[in-house]
């Protein structure tokens, strides 16, 4: 079981992986592609805790220099061209308004990982390929698909026109409001205890026999004696008993993650202590506490950008269902019931 589990990630929009942008992925943008190395960590003394979904990397992150034959343009304007293959641009412009049109959460997934504004643009370009091959074809004039699309049409346009009449005014919610919903939502809003743990780990494979029990036993006792000689160093020991090297943090844990096992044996630590040795189900545990955060309510500029967009959500919700009851109101539907029910069994026939 491995503490990665707990990790949480930027959400953003899951892009389709395909033969085609795998194989975008060798071409150079002009796009930063910086990430950050992963932290090693071993198997933790933890529940599991289902990870954010993330967006599927690509088999290679966009080198930063500009791709050969790409023009800079004068910055800024729309003639700069960020990207190109064959002979489809990606403008400074388009990536603008294609960012611009995320939600704070997927932005916000950007800041933190560049190289997935990198995949983003592949993405991009993968498609005006697909759409050149769609073009040259005529296949988008075919009588099915025609009638396909002017289906999506319809309903992405009733989609934009119900969004742009339901957007909340700018100044919503007003600092009142914000301190109302938010003291309203105050139990909500409680940030569990939390512990900052490390620990050291000796696996024990499920099929172990009595020498690898044995083994195990021998090597984590070895770690308790060498612990209790002065001076000793417990990320060292850590790294000396597992191949992860990452000196046994587990990085902070909400209370209710501990697993069950071991979790009133941390909550008697005091600060800088150890545990006893603890054998669960994949190996030996001795657990450290480094410190602990005591529960507290999150305070309004904590939360403020997410209770805002919450609040925005809800009052365009709102404003939609509003709108649509009225103009069922002005414009009752009328439905012949029997002659859809007929056209149903017709279609369920035709099926078998």
């Amino acid at each position: 079981m491995s503490s990665s589990s707990f990790g949480c990630a930027a959400r953003m929009r899951s892009f389709q992986a395909s033969a085609l942008a795998m194989a975008l992925a060798c071409i150079p943008l002009a796009v930063s592609a910086q990430t950050a190395p992963p932290r090693s960590q071993a198997p933790a003394a933890v529940k599991p805790k289902p990870a954010a979904p993330v967006a599927p990397a690509t088999t290679q992150p966009a080198p930063a220099v500009p791709a050969q034959g790409v023009g800079q343009g004068k910055g800024g304007g729309s003639d700069e061209v960020i990207a190109r293959v064959g002979g489809t641009n990606v403008s400074a412009d388009e990536i603008r308004n294609y960012v611009a049109a995320l939600g704070p959460r997927e932005r916000a997934a950007f800041g933190q990982d560049p190289n997935l504004l990198s995949q983003a643009v592949r993405m991009m370009l993968a498609n005006r390929i697909v759409l050149q091959e769609v073009v040259a074809r005529k296949w988008d004039q075919q009588p099915s698909i025609a009638e396909q699309l002017d289906r999506v049409r319809e309903s992405a346009v009733v989609e934009l026109y119900l969004q742009s009449i339901s957007t909340p005014p700018a100044g919503f919610p007003s600092d009142d409001e914000l301190q109302k919903v938010h003291d309203a939502n105050r139990a909500a809003l409680l940030m569990p205890r939390q512990f900052q743990l490390a620990q050291i780990f000796v696996p024990i494979p499920k099929d172990a026999d009595k020498a690898a029990e044995e083994k195990a036993k021998k090597a984590i006792d070895d770690a308790q004696r060498r612990l209790k000689a002065p001076g000793a160093d417990f990320a060292a020991i850590a790294n000396d008993n597992s191949d992860v090297k990452n000196g046994g943090d587990l990085g902070w844990i909400v209370e209710s993650q501990i697993r069950p096992e071991i979790r009133t044996s941390v909550m008697e630590l005091a600060k800088g202590a150890m545990s006893e040795p603890v054998r669960l189900e994949d190996g030996w545990h001795i657990i450290k506490l480094v410190d602990t955060k005591a529960a507290y309510t999150r305070t309004l500029p904590e939360v403020r950008d997410a209770l805002v967009q919450q609040m925005r959500n809800e009052r365009a919700a709102a404003l939609r269902r509003a709108y649509l009851a009225e103009i069922v109101k002005q414009h009752p539907p009328v439905i012949n019931e029997l002659a859809l029910s007929n056209l149903l069994s017709e279609q369920v026939s035709a099926a078998r």
